[in-house]
Formats: structure tokens, sequence, C-alpha cells
């Protein structure tokens, strides 16, 4: 019998893609969205995607009776979590949503699994948790701090894993740190669709790209690097949810916890990133330099041999391919 994995913001961009890859590795899925920040024909495309029907709940993590219907209905073995709010920016402004949604969210999850009796959770971290890094690449045994509200939730969250694990050895988690997620499946079926002006760096050239957005706002320009612009490790979706299936078959084979960079271990610009998607939709993308954003650091990129000893996990798709996909995504959306 299929082992059964519980997705929280499995209609997301990165949840959608993991979902892809959990049914392909032979999982069952069932999936909890309050669609948000996701549009509910995800489901219907998934469906076209997989050939198959998708279980999906709509509604909030933060809802335990909700949680306690799902997993008396399911039994399942392991969830991951991918529901949590993620704009740097935004969280400074609206803090305590952050909290809510992101800390506390977690805390109803744990809840609900411990009333349920499973113990595997894989965990959508971030490389925020590194805070401003004193070392590039980063590994994972790294000082930890945040910048941001944002960062200081997904570091509350690792810390509080730690101490339940701590409590009970039952408890196996895998803390997954990403770096920055782009691409989009090769179908382009699904893709990032963020439903307002985007707080990633891709989705935003991709607006530029369709002419939704006149230019792209390059947040700081005088950063110490190579370009003057911020510097981050950009990692195809389809290898990040590949990440997501290693993590939850080793937590479910082994019961052992684990922390892991998710990167490629290569650091790209913002005009690199820009260049890039220009050369795969054939066409000049204006820019202009903005201030930077509150709780931006200059250079982020992954050491990413951890992930590639305990999960047998190496990225294979680089910046061209991200292009590429989201670019497909993106234009046949926009003609459809």
């Amino acid at each position: 019998m299929s082992q059964k994995v519980l997705l929280t913001g499995g209609a997301g961009f990165i949840g959608s893609h993991t979902y892809i890859e959990l049914i392909k590795a032979g999982f069952d899925v069932v999936i909890l969205d309050n669609f948000s920040n996701a549009r509910p024909d995800v489901i219907d495309r998934l469906e076209v995607i997989t050939a198959s029907p998708v279980t999906c709940y709509k509604g909030d993590v933060l809802d335990g009776a909700l949680l306690d219907q799902i997993f008396a209905e399911h039994k399942i073995d392991a969830a991951i979590h991918f529901a949590a709010l993620k704009a740097v920016g935004e969280s400074a402004d609206i803090p305590l949503e952050y909290m809510n949604t992101n800390i506390a969210g977690l805390y109803s999850l744990l809840r609900a699994m411990d009333r349920a009796g499973t113990s595997a959770l894989v965990f959508s971290s971030s490389a925020t948790v590194y805070g401003q890094p004193d070392q590039l690449p980063v590994p994972e045994n790294a000082p930890r701090s945040y910048t941001s509200p944002y960062g200081f939730t997904k570091l509350a969250c690792e810390q509080s894993l730690e101490q339940v694990a701590a409590s009970d050895s039952k408890w196996a988690f895998g803390i997954l740190r990403y770096f920055n997620p782009a691409g989009a499946h090769d179908s382009a079926l699904i893709g990032e669709d963020p439903s307002d002006i985007p707080n990633n760096l891709m989705p935003y050239i991709a607006k530029v790209a369709t002419g939704e957005l006149a230019e792209l706002a390059v947040f700081g320009g005088d950063y110490d690097t190579p370009d003057g612009t911020g510097v981050r490790d950009y990692i195809h979706v389809m290898d990040l949810a590949r990440g997501h299936v290693l993590s939850v078959k080793a937590l479910l084979e082994t019961g052992q916890c684990h922390t892991v960079n998710l990167g490629t271990g290569i650091g790209y610009s913002v005009l690199d990133m820009l260049h890039a998607y220009a050369r795969a939709a054939e066409k000049p993308l204006p820019h202009r330099i903005a201030p930077r954003r509150l709780g931006d650091v200059a250079s982020v990129y992954a050491d990413p041999t951890q992930a590639r000893d305990l999960l047998g996990f190496t990225a294979e798709l680089g910046l061209d391919e991200m292009c590429a996909s989201s670019w497909n995504w993106v234009s046949r959306r926009k003609n459809t």
C-alpha cells in the first residue's frame, strides 16, 4: 500500500510541483490549501499532468478541527509543510500576521500530527535563517540569525522543531533551507503565479517580459558584488521538488532528523537573471535601480554538500533552464 503524505500549501508554487514529484515517486498525496496565494484551477492542472484525481481540502492549517478531520479520513504517514507567508518586505509591515500564520500554523499542524500519531514532517525553511552570512558558500552549521520578521518566523520554527525532536525521539523532521526557487514544470501548465505584484525576482521579470510591467525594479545597485546587484542561489523548482521527495523518503526510511541546504552552490546576480530571461524571451527587458529593501543582504548562496551526502540530492537544472521554463509557462498562460 502506498504511503500517504499531507501537503499543506500544496496548491502553491513549490507545493504543486512537489505534488507531481511525489505522485511520480509512488506516494498518495492529500493537499490542504486556503488558496490565499494559489489559483483554484491549479488542482485541475495537476489532474491533467498526473492523469489522476487530486484529493484537496480547502482550509487553513490553523484550523485544528479540519486537520483532525483530514487525519481521521486518511492514514497520513508524513507531512510536508509549505503553508506560510513568505515576502520579506511585507513581513516588516504586518509582522503579527507572519507570526500567526508561520509560527502558530506550524504549532497547529504539529499538535494535530501528535493527536493522530504521525511523526514525520518535512519543513519548508529558508536561507533567510542565515541572516547576513559571514562565509560563502553557506554551510548548514553557519550561525543563524534574521534580518526581517519573515526570517524570524523561519528561525523560530526551526528552533521549535529542534526542541520538539529533543523531547521525544519519535519525531523525525527534515528541515530544508531553500535558496531561491525559480522556473516552472515542463508541461507549462503550472508555474509561479502570484496574485498581485510579485515578491520574488523571476515572476517580476516575467511580468516585464509579458508587458504587464514596464520595467524591472532592481532593489539596490551598490552592493559589494561584481555588478552591484544582489547575488542569490537560484534553484529550479523541479530540483527543489525532488529534494522534498528525497527528504520525506529519508524520514520514513530512517526515522532520523536532517537539516540541509537545497541550492545549486552557484551565485547569480539580479542582472544575471535579467539577462538570462531576456535570452529566453528573445527581447530586451528594461530595468531601473531602486532603493535597497529592508532585510535584504548582498550575497547568499549554498554549500549543498550535506544534501548530497545525506539525501543523494544534486541540482540538475541551471539558470537558462529556469528562465526558459518560466517563459514557456507565462507566455502560454498569457495566450490562453
